[in-house]
């Protein structure tokens, strides 16, 4: 199905300053390491971990995030469960932000700590940050989570949707749920932002019915909206409370779809406001 009604602003890739570095482990495939500038107020950063898209996105985002940023780009296959498995050993992602430390450090000569650690998934890409998650040692050292059109879940009995009679597989969403409660207590320092789609796939849970499903639960309304978003998007809905906000958005088609991770920029923006 295509769509033309909307502009579908893209990103350019171009070559673009600062430093681009390769960890080859501790996952299966390399993935890149970029920060904005070569150097950096007492080797200080704030760390943006994304799943799932080019990253040539990623850097454009946090040139105009900040210099003191650095980000890992994972990029893993197709499906969310390549992006799971990556993380069933809780260790991994410590080791992942180890091996970042090390490589910059090495890069820059002297010490680096990272003091935000946020992570951000497309489309597939919410697997890993659900495995994240699911440790708590993991889950503690997490700021914020950004989630660009990148919540789903299984209909049980498989297949069969929530019209025909289907529900949710609560377990698939239960560590997102756990983080919206918890972000949106008065007294909590983490964030958590979600944006979504209209796209209905038919074989498993939508963007939208996975929101819903949070909002319901908690009891948090959905306010509807007429709003231009970035690059064009359409915004038609808002729900928030505390730290803890849903933005929904026009569109059923892949290019709708893709808005979300080309805005990444404009998100990462309104995640850490």
């Amino acid at each position: 199905m295509s769509e033309t009604a909307r502009q579908h602003g893209r990103i350019q890739e171009k070559p673009s300053s600062g430093l681009h570095l390769t960890l080859t482990e501790p996952l299966a495939k390399p993935v890149d390491l970029f920060a904005p500038k070569e150097r950096f107020r007492q080797g200080r950063f704030h760390l943006l971990v994304h799943f799932h898209g080019s990253a040539f996105i990623l850097q454009d985002a946090l040139r105009r995030t900040g210099d003191d940023w650095a980000g890992i780009n994972v990029n893993l296959g197709s499906g969310s469960r390549v992006y799971r498995e990556a993380f069933t050993d809780p260790g991994r992602f410590n080791a992942l932000v180890t091996a970042a430390q090390a490589a910059l450090a090495e890069k820059l000569q002297g010490a680096v700590t990272f003091d935000r650690v946020v992570l951000s998934g497309f489309s597939a890409g919410y697997g890993g940050v659900a495995a994240i998650l699911s440790d708590p040692a993991n889950y503690s050292r997490v700021d914020a989570v950004l989630l660009l059109d990148a919540i789903h879940a299984s209909y049980v009995p498989e297949d069969k949707v929530l019209a025909e009679g289907g529900r949710i597989r609560q377990q698939d969403l239960q560590i997102f749920l756990d983080l919206a409660a918890d972000v949106s207590r008065a007294e909590s320092k983490k964030r958590f932002l979600i944006t979504h789609s209209e796209i209905f796939p038919g074989t498993f849970v939508s963007t939208t019915e996975a929101t819903d499903h949070l909002l319901e639960t908690l009891r948090i309304k959905r306010m509807p909206v007429l709003r231009w978003g970035p690059l064009g998007m359409q915004q038609i809905s808002d729900a928030r409370r505390g730290h803890f906000r849903v933005l929904g958005f026009a569109g059923n088609t892949a290019p709708d779809h893709v808005d979300h991770l080309h805005a990444m920029a404009h998100f990462l923006d309104e995640l850490l406001d």
